[in-house]
Formats: C-alpha cells, structure tokens, sequence
C-alpha cells in the first residue's frame, strides 16, 4: 500500500459521510497515472499553486486600483484569505479540506486586471459575454500551460460555481462559495477602513452588534456560525439572523464603497485601458503573443484577445496600453 492509498483509507475513516473522497472523484477530461504520494484533491492544489495564472494574482486588483500602501490587499491574498476560512470550515465539519482548499486557490484565476472594472468592461464588449468563474475554467481547461492543469471535476464544479446562482455539487465547493464572501466583504471594509472612505461609524450599529465590531470578530462568528449550523448536515449555511445582518452588510458595501465612493472614480481609466487594447488587438491580431497567433487558424480573433487580456496584470496592462498609445518622449 502507498502513501496514497493510506490517505484515501485515512479520509473513509474520518471524515464525514457527506465528505467528497478522492478516491471517489468522478475523474479529469484526460486520464492520467495516479500518483503514489498524492490524493487527486491535493494534486490539484499543488497544480493551480504552481501555475502562472495563479503567480499573476498578486499583481491584480482586488477593489482599489493603484492604492497607496503596503497592506490593501491584491486579487492573491483575497485567494488565500479564501482558502483560510474554507479551510477552517471544512476541517471543523470532517469535511475534504484538500478539495476546499484547491478550489479556493483556483476560484479566481480567471479575473481580469483592475478587478471587477475590467470584468464589467470585457462583459460588454466581448461577444457572448465575460464572466471570471467561466474564464477560470477556462484557464484551468484550456490555457494554463497550452492545455490546461487537467483538474478533477470537484474542483472545475467548485471554480465554475463559486458565484451566480448555481451551487457546487460538492459541499466543499459550497464552502468556498460562501468562504468568498466572508472573506471580501470583511476585508474590503478592513482597506476601506484604511483608506478613509468609509469609518467604523457609519456602518449601521446593528449590523455590528450581530456579527462583531472589530475585523476578527466578524469573520470569527460568521465562520463559528457556519460550523454549528452545517455540523453533520447535507447542507452548509448560516443562522437567519446572521445570514441577514452579512446580506445587509454587503448591500451596505456595495451602496458605500463598490459603486459609491470616490476610490472607484479610477475605474473608469481602468476601463478604458481594457477597452482600448482589446479594440487594438482584435484589429491587430499579428501583434499577439506568438503563441495566441499560432491560434488564429482555429480560433476567433476576440476569444484569442479577451483571453490574453483577461491574464494581464494591472501594471502589464498598463505597460501595453503606454507602448501602444503613448509616444514615447511624453514618457521622459
């Protein structure tokens, strides 16, 4: 017996029976070896970790584009605040915390540069339409590495379904999808705080007496929450008082700091960096990467574009929008 197979012994001894074992995975879009020392879940982490999508978060926006100082965080460390508080849930419920994790690690590796800005952007001017979690399937199905991490179907459930209507199949993807939002709306009013567009006392005093006054109550008593009312349950979810007071608080951010507040005016220049490359390069689509060009042949110019600006970085997009537009002695 390897050390696999006594993994897959030690999760159908412990965990619980609404767990996702791996040795039970419904597979990959294409067969491979087992490994001798991994378990399918903790492959697919360790793949996303070391891909390039996953290494280009920490030069992406999470909320604030361009914000001055060390400790607003980026579209990488929202993932691994994901990835904590799934974690914590699922090892608190015997649940798979290795599929948790890989699915939180892999949930945004689609998003666009400037964060939601730049998704909006591409929504509206890329045939079909743009949506994260679709493109994060598709980094992982298609583009990573020129053809995908081959990852299990839990997790490519979980990355796919993390937002929107639909819930994963597997409660450790509905662990992630409500670990997302514990984690951003707590953490975007922890940089709103910080950047002085919102202060402690304008959000509503009840909505603080339900779920905590401080940054770590909060995400603490959501999360304790969570494991008391899903514990040995088919289902994760949160106590009505407590899931209504974080929809409140959400609404709250949303109306303050997503749509409403001065930070976002950047947004729009944001905006039209994304908007004018992708019109330039649908109409130069010799100027691609090399290996977007080779694609040509079979794929359509702006799925080609939309793919390749969707994996900028913000100061990548930056950087190409000056080389493109900008003469280069305005530069000096």
């Amino acid at each position: 017996m390897n050390v696999r197979e006594i993994s897959e012994e030690l999760e159908q001894s412990y965990l619980s029976k609404y767990a996702a074992l791996s040795k039970n995975t419904k597979g990959r879009l294409r067969e491979h070896a087992l490994c001798d020392i991994r378990t399918e879940f903790q492959r697919d982490r360790d793949r996303i970790i070391h891909s390039k999508a996953f290494r280009r978060l920490k030069h992406k926006t999470q909320v604030f584009i361009s914000p001055e100082g060390d400790h607003y965080r980026t579209r990488l460390t929202h993932t691994l605040e994901v990835s904590q508080i799934a974690r914590t849930i699922a090892r608190a419920l015997r649940l798979n915390e290795d599929l948790a994790e890989a699915i939180a690690l892999g949930h945004d590796l689609g998003h666009t540069p400037f964060g939601h800005a730049g998704e909006e952007v591409l929504n509206k001017i890329f045939p079909g339409g743009f949506k994260h979690n679709e493109q994060s399937l598709r980094v992982v199905d298609i583009l990573e590495g020129g053809e995908g991490l081959n990852l299990t179907f839990e997790v490519r459930d979980g990355i796919l379904k993390h937002t929107g209507d639909e819930y994963p199949e597997t409660l450790e993807g509905r662990i992630v999808k409500i670990s997302d939002r514990i984690a951003y709306i707590n953490h975007d009013i922890d940089d709103a705080l910080r950047g002085r567009i919102i202060y402690v006392s304008d959000i509503p005093a009840r909505l603080l007496e339900v779920l905590g006054i401080s940054h770590k109550q909060r995400i603490n008593n959501m999360i304790v929450d969570i494991i008391n009312e899903s514990y040995d349950k088919n289902e994760i979810i949160m106590s009505k008082g407590l899931k209504d007071a974080m929809s409140e608080l959400r609404s709250f951010m949303f109306e303050r700091v997503y749509i409403g507040s001065e930070a976002k005016i950047e947004e729009k220049k944001a905006q039209n960096i994304v908007r004018e490359l992708y019109f330039y390069y649908v109409e130069h689509p010799n100027k691609l990467p090399a290996d977007s060009i080779a694609k040509l042949k079979h794929t359509d110019a702006d799925r080609l574009v939309c793919d390749y600006i969707a994996g900028m970085t913000d100061r990548y997009a930056i950087n190409q929008f000056k080389t493109i537009f900008i003469p280069a002695t305005w530069q000096l």
